[in-house]
């Protein structure tokens, strides 16, 4: 007995000399708590496989490996850029339908935050060979169905390359400064989220694409200052509110006449054209329109046979209609689509012609994510925070609605990606204490075959270091229940005071309230509290996932009701005997960058400091698509625009202020912070402003981020 007294005092000192590690800014941006992931997951259709991208920077050599499901063994290697020298480097790839060809990514150049341009090259298994695609980098290259042919992107004209002929035939020929084909304009790439304008149809004989007309979109401009003796100036199409958007236009192109004409919906011009996808039929190409107040949205059915358009399906709203990718087809041609026309988003079965056959799910819970249909057991696969709005688990019903169950046992964050024939899913789940876990079941049981990944490695990590466990609960604010977060330090006393931070992001539909593994602003909010802070998070009125009211309730008004919840949280926090009322500070990033200036403005009674970067100062400032949509334009809405705008009140500042914005930002521009930092000056208020030369939205690029944390840290600790 005695000697296992004295093992255990030896071993507890280790122990608690193992969680003494406090994390540092340098730990954060150097990625050192990085959780492991499966990059790039595909299941194959042509056997019960799944492929990974597997990229050693070190080495510069890449391989896409294909694992077995039911045995986790490495079946076989793709293609791998060290064992042949026609195949380079690549850091993406796609395969064609028949999975017989691949494409492969290589040198890619970035050019706003989902386009690029790169090389491409084609690979076929079956000679283990590759070859250039284009003789320059082009963008958004595609398979036709049948593995024959390749459509991209050059210099805004639509090209087709024969893979057996080795012939590329131009498509389009107008593509100018002002003209685009092929691909969206900035603000559908930004708010619409795409920017692959084509689509082929099923037998690989038609292409479909779209035209953007910038003429008369106004022109953006910004300094890029570079390393040279002058800067370069940089110009851009971007249409704020109010402003004249892209026309836009559908042209068919016939593969084999080489004919090219434009389509039309009847007599209507469409104002947006959000999406557009072929159907299982060859003749059948879904489009979706919306109106500039996007709260009328209209599913096309086109045929590009008959050269006929019908509406199949109408959104109506008084407010707002969400775009999304929940549409599928089924083999009948009847397909799925999600909806918020009950109050909640759900998951709706359709007959062909549009005539409504089965509301799927229901209840006063939302589906977030539609993964699939198998036409075998007639089963549709989705994922919904039905156990609780910041929770998301996957579930399984049938088509008429009958037999649901789960397939994530955990609350937490679920998500599943399955075999081509449903067989298996790749389960993965995190919630704020477990870093992402990827474990194989059986879609027939649910029940784990085996563990892919359970990042144990990471966690054994951040044992040795000091980590609080984030609190979560609701606060009753303004009349409405909202969920929050908090983080204590470690050795938190309930007898003491601490200063409160809170951080916010608060959008229309967005989240920052959920149970899942930390990202990195988790890990530096850890770092804060270890310093003696105590961080919280509420989500307001305006966020997602608790019914589109909820969501809706802030329309024509973006920032007013968000600002009054965040400070009457803070107002209410400040009430409880732990935190220090007269130290309470906000910060946000772009949206929540708005919203943290305009919190410490017009609740300058309860916050003394507020972080702002890369916030929007004025709605009027920002692009059609996303601020229209919540906004209405500032002809029709003029006061929503200017009285939630911060720099038309700059008087009211008494804390401490720190503003930060990326001089290449070409999203949220720098003229918003320029206007802000102008209006103070006039006022006489004082401030502190830090601009990252060139660097866009993210700030980020070598020691960048860093840099910016170490300000926000610094300023943090001398001001709150």
């Amino acid at each position: 007995m005695r000697l296992l007294k004295t093992v255990l005092f030896l071993l507890l000192p280790l122990a608690l000399f193992g969680q003494t590690k406090k994390i540092t800014n340098d730990d954060i941006w150097n990625f050192k708590f990085s959780a492991e992931r499966l990059e790039a997951i595909h299941p194959l259709t042509t056997a019960s496989q799944y492929t990974v991208l597997k990229v050693d920077r070190r080495t510069r050599t890449s391989k896409v490996v294909a694992y077995d499901y039911a045995t986790a063994k490495e079946a076989e290697e793709v293609v791998n850029s060290a064992f042949s020298i026609s195949v380079p480097f690549f850091n993406s790839y796609s395969f064609s339908k028949d999975e017989n060809k691949l494409l492969l990514e290589t040198e890619t150049e970035p050019i706003y935050r989902r386009s690029k341009r790169a090389k491409y090259f084609v690979y076929d298994r079956t000679t283990k060979k590759s070859t250039l695609l284009f003789g320059s980098k082009v963008q958004e290259p595609k398979f036709s169905p049948d593995g024959s042919k390749v459509a991209f992107v050059f210099e805004r004209n639509v090209y087709i390359k024969d893979l057996a002929a080795d012939t590329v035939d131009q498509i389009t020929s107008d593509g100018s400064e002002h003209i685009i084909n092929g691909l969206t304009d900035w603000v559908y790439e930004e708010e619409f989220g795409f920017v692959r304008a084509f689509d082929w149809n099923s037998d690989s004989t038609a292409l479909v694409f779209m035209q953007f007309d910038e003429t008369l979109v106004p022109t953006y401009s910004m300094d890029v200052i570079g390393y040279e003796l002058y800067p370069l100036p940089y110009t851009f199409k971007y249409p704020k509110a109010g402003e004249n958007n892209s026309v836009v236009g559908l042209h068919l192109y016939d593969i084999h006449s080489k004919k090219l004409s434009e389509i039309k919906l009847g007599d209507d011009k469409p104002y947006y054209i959000p999406r557009i996808k072929f159907s299982l039929n060859k003749n059948k190409l879904i489009v979706q329109t919306i109106n500039r107040h996007q709260n009328h949205l209209k599913l096309w059915s086109y045929d590009i046979k008959a050269l006929s358009a019908k509406v199949i399906l109408e959104e109506k709203e008084d407010t707002y209609v969400d775009v999304h990718d929940n549409l599928r087809f089924l083999k009948d041609e009847s397909f799925l689509w999600t909806s918020e026309r009950d109050g909640y988003n759900h998951i709706y079965h359709y007959k062909a012609d549009g005539t409504l056959k089965k509301q799927i799910t229901k209840g006063n819970w939302e589906v977030t994510r539609f993964f699939g249909f198998q036409e075998k057991t007639k089963e549709v696969y989705y994922a919904s925070v039905e156990p609780g709005s910041i929770e998301r688990a996957v579930y399984s019903i049938k088509l008429n609605g009958s037999r649901k169950r789960a397939l994530s046992p955990e609350n937490g964050t679920n998500g599943v990606a399955f075999s081509a024939d449903f067989t298996y899913y790749i389960h993965t789940f995190e919630d704020s204490n477990t870093p992402t876990q990827y474990n194989l079941r059986s879609t027939k049981t649910g029940k784990v075959i085996r563990a892919i990944e359970d990042n144990a490695a990471l966690k054994n990590k951040l044992s040795q270091y000091i980590i609080s466990e984030k609190e979560f609960s609701t606060i009753e604010v303004n009349g409405s229940e909202l969920n929050m977060w908090m983080i204590k330090p470690k050795d938190f006393d309930p007898t003491k005071k601490y200063p409160l931070l809170m951080f916010q992001y608060s959008g229309p539909g967005s989240q920052q309230v959920a149970n899942k593994w930390n990202g990195t602003n988790d890990y530096w909010h850890q770092s804060l509290a270890q310093q003696g802070y105590i961080v919280a998070c509420v989500d307001g009125r305006g966020t997602g996932f608790k019914g589109a009211e909820f969501k809706k309730a802030t329309y024509k008004q973006l920032v007013y009701f968000e600002t009054l919840d965040q400070i009457e949280s803070a107002r209410k926090l400040g009430e409880e005997s732990y935190i220090d009322a007269d130290r309470i500070g906000i910060w946000g990033w772009s949206y929540g960058g708005h919203m943290s200036t305009n919190c410490l403005l017009k609740g300058n009674d309860v916050f003394s400091l507020a972080i702002a970067v890369a916030p929007v100062t004025s709605w009027r400032f920002y692009d059609t698509i996303y601020t229209e949509r919540f906004m209405r334009t500032p002809q029709e809405n003029p006061d929503g625009y200017d009285l939630n705008s911060p720099f038309n009140y700059p008087e009211l500042l008494k804390g401490d202020y720190l503003l930060v914005h990326g001089s290449g930002d070409d999203n949220v521009h720098l003229q918003n912070t320029m206007r802000m930092a102008e209006a103070l000056v006039q006022a006489n208020k004082p401030f502190e402003l830090m601009i990252y030369p060139d660097k866009n939205h993210g700030i980020y690029g070598g020691n960048t981020r860093i840099h910016l944390y170490n300000k926000m840290t610094n300023f943090i600790l001398n001001k709150l």
